[in-house]
């Protein structure tokens, strides 16, 4: 078998953007003109080499649908998609040797092997046998031990490695994984994150879709959210989590009070429930000792202390939906089965 070695791009070819997208339009045509669907919207989107990308949004907001114009597998209506530096109208072949696509369905051979798999994959994309890097992706996902083992007897998460090796096979310097971690347990959705990161360590820019926002937000570097079709979001992840400046600090003392103590209430502090003070970390100047000695002049010893930030899942409701409390309230209510 060829000796393991590490895919490289290059240097003359190196664009800086992987991904540059224009006015995409995507139109779905039905025999009746209320039958179509508007599933893209003159989307910009651009996502810099290197860059482990997120795109997150609802069901139906357009994703799968960007993702399958890159892959080759829907036509778009307007727009220009440039992969690698290279427009997709002009030259459609090197686009797609340029990227790598992992669906979310697990769609294996079982008659293969992993090697055998691999080796035939590589063959389809037309890579020389010197230069496949066949055991450099066994060995990178963790699957050298079950190589030449029955497909059959691969675990799920082994199947979804392998899924991500067989879309590596021809060295795509891009590669798009579609909710790489759906269906997975905790461990193995950790373990697929690790591999993840050593796939942007070796170079490669990925672009992510997935509906974990932790996941996101733990492995993202830049986040775009679509709704109905329209880019809501685009930036930096820190960028986005600053938008929202939700942190605060929740203390808990030892007795019952029936409103916030007077040297508080300038501060902004309010009452949540009997024994919980709450302080908003935006709008004074306080450091966090004085915010609890100002507690504890009042006599009142501290329990518990309790610190939130905003995290993911604050910014995409934002933009997908408004926050819970924008929620209708006309809510409908289902009579008792009982």
């Amino acid at each position: 078998m060829p000796e393991m070695t590490k895919p490289t791009v290059p240097p003359e070819s190196v664009p800086q953007n992987a991904l540059e997208i224009k006015g995409l339009v995507k139109m779905y045509h039905g025999r009746r003109a209320m039958d179509e669907k508007l599933a893209l919207a003159g989307v910009d989107l651009v996502v810099p080499r290197g860059c482990l990308f997120g795109l997150l949004g609802t069901n139906g907001a357009g994703k799968s649908t960007l993702i399958n114009i890159l892959a080759g597998l829907v036509v778009k209506t307007e727009g220009t998609v440039k992969v690698w530096g290279v427009d997709k109208d002009q030259n459609p072949r090197f686009v797609q040797s340029a990227i790598g696509v992992v669906p979310q369905e697990i769609n294996i051979d079982t008659f293969f092997t992993p090697r055998e798999l691999l080796e035939f994959q590589a063959g389809l994309y037309g890579v020389p046998p010197k230069e496949r890097i066949t055991n450099y992706l066994l060995e990178m996902l963790s699957l050298m031990d079950v190589a030449d083992a029955s497909m059959r007897s691969l675990s799920g998460g082994m199947r979804r490695r392998l899924m991500v090796a067989k879309a590596m096979v021809h060295r795509p310097p891009v590669l798009v994984l579609d909710e790489p971690t759906a269906g997975v347990d905790v461990e193995l959705r950790r373990a697929l994150w690790d591999h993840i990161r050593d796939l942007q360590k070796a170079g490669t820019t990925i672009l992510l879709t997935t509906h974990y926002l932790e996941e996101a937000q733990e492995l993202c570097d830049n986040i775009a959210i679509l709704r109905e079709g329209k880019l809501v979001a685009n930036d930096t992840k820190y960028n986005l989590l600053a938008q929202m400046d939700n942190k605060s600090l929740t203390i808990t003392v030892d007795r019952d009070l029936h409103d916030v103590p007077p040297n508080l209430r300038p501060h902004g502090w309010t009452l949540e429930g009997k024994r919980r003070l709450k302080l908003p970390a935006h709008g004074h100047t306080l450091s966090l000792g004085q915010m609890l000695l100002s507690v504890q002049v009042n006599g009142l010893n501290i329990v518990d202390i309790v610190t939130y930030e905003t995290n993911l899942e604050d910014v995409f409701l934002n933009k997908t939906q408004g926050t819970k409390d924008d929620a209708p309230s006309d809510k409908p209510v289902y009579p008792s089965l009982f």
